[in-house]
Parts: structure tokens; sequence; C-alpha cells
């Protein structure tokens, strides 16, 4: 979903583990669906894990717990924070749609495979690379208040826990930085250039 980004508040949902890959995020089986909507696969995020072989909620997936099970909306549960090495594996763009569809705007790790992480950026979640030492501290304030809040200041590139006031900076890359705050994907990015396009070609004949 386009949405400009500016400066977002909100609780989170913790996923400590590492090497989370794209086959975790979006089952394989769900990559022969026709649909491109979100929603659809917003709703098989993380669907093995999720739900039992009788899609029973799996009351141990930190999805279904009490704390985290609320649906993500504004100021409330739209930071993923996840373990090291997050989106590893196949290149699959559905697990950036997945993120997305389920809600998240922002997904917080100490690295990010580059293709899952550029997927990201491409459907609006924004990926937040931030020190191994931070992120710990992200896990530790969450399970010690899961209504603890972080704020990600896209202008700033600033995410700060709100709950110790520590604060660090992110790398954006700059096009990408545009874009996201303007709500503009590649081809709206073309498309509001189209003057200065035409004008360069027309210098350059």
């Amino acid at each position: 979903m386009k949405q400009k980004f500016n400066i977002i508040t909100s609780t989170c949902i913790p996923l400590p583990l590492e090497n989370v890959d794209t086959d975790q995020i979006i089952p394989a089986r769900f990559l022969k669906a026709t649909t491109r909507e979100e929603s659809f696969f917003g709703e098989n995020l993380f669907r093995d894990w999720r739900y039992d072989k009788e899609n029973q909620p799996k009351q141990d997936f930190v999805f279904n717990k009490p704390d985290f099970k609320e649906a993500p909306r504004e100021g409330v549960h739209q930071i993923l924070v996840a373990g090291k090495n997050f989106g590893s594996g196949s290149s699959r763009e559905h697990a950036a749609w997945a993120i997305a569809g389920y809600g998240f705007r922002v997904v917080i790790s100490s690295f990010f495979a580059d293709i899952h992480k550029n997927n990201e950026l491409n459907n609006f979640v924004l990926p937040v690379v931030v020190s191994e030492a931070f992120l710990a501290e992200l896990f530790q304030s969450i399970a010690a208040n899961p209504q603890m809040q972080v704020e990600v200041n896209v202008p700033e590139q600033k995410v700060t826990n709100l709950a110790t006031g520590r604060s660090e900076h992110f790398e954006l890359n700059g096009y990408k930085k545009y874009c996201l705050m303007n709500a503009l994907d590649d081809i709206d990015f073309l498309l509001e250039n189209t003057d200065k396009i035409e004008d360069w070609e027309n210098v350059n004949k």
C-alpha cells in the first residue's frame, strides 16, 4: 500500500530469530496464487509458524499471543523487530507483499538479505538496519513491556527506543527516501519527472 512516510511511532512485534528466510515468511505453495493482493499474502505471512495442520492458531507463536495478536494499525504493531539476517533465501517478492499486507510499515533488524531489503523498499516497507546491541536492547524492552513504543523518524533517518531514550541513525538511499516520503513507486517517480526527462532528451538530441 502506498503511504507517505514521515515519523512512525508504534508498538512492535518481536521475532528474535536469526536467519528467517523468505520461505518461512511466505511458504512456496502460496507463490502459485494468481492474485497480487497484499491482503491475501498478509493473511498467510509466517503461515506455517502461525497455524497448525488443522489451520488452528499455534498459541506459542508470537503473533498469536495476547499482547501481539491485535492487527497492525496506526500506532499499534506497525513495526516488526526481527533477528539478524532477515529475508535470506530465495528472491521472491511475495515475502515483501506478505509483510506489507499484514500491516507492517517498518522492519528493524541488524542485517537484511540485500534482495529482500530492496523488495521491502519497493513495496513501501522500510527496512531499518541497527547495531546488534541496539537490536538486543529493543528485544529486552519489548519483553519488559510489550506496550513500549519505537519511533522511526524517516526525515532524520533516526530510530529511537522510547523506553530507554536511546537512538541510532540508519542508512537510507536518497532516492528511496524521497519515494517513501512522497508515496511514489518507480513509475510514479518517472511520471512526476516527465517534463525534466523530455527537456534532457531535447537538449541531448
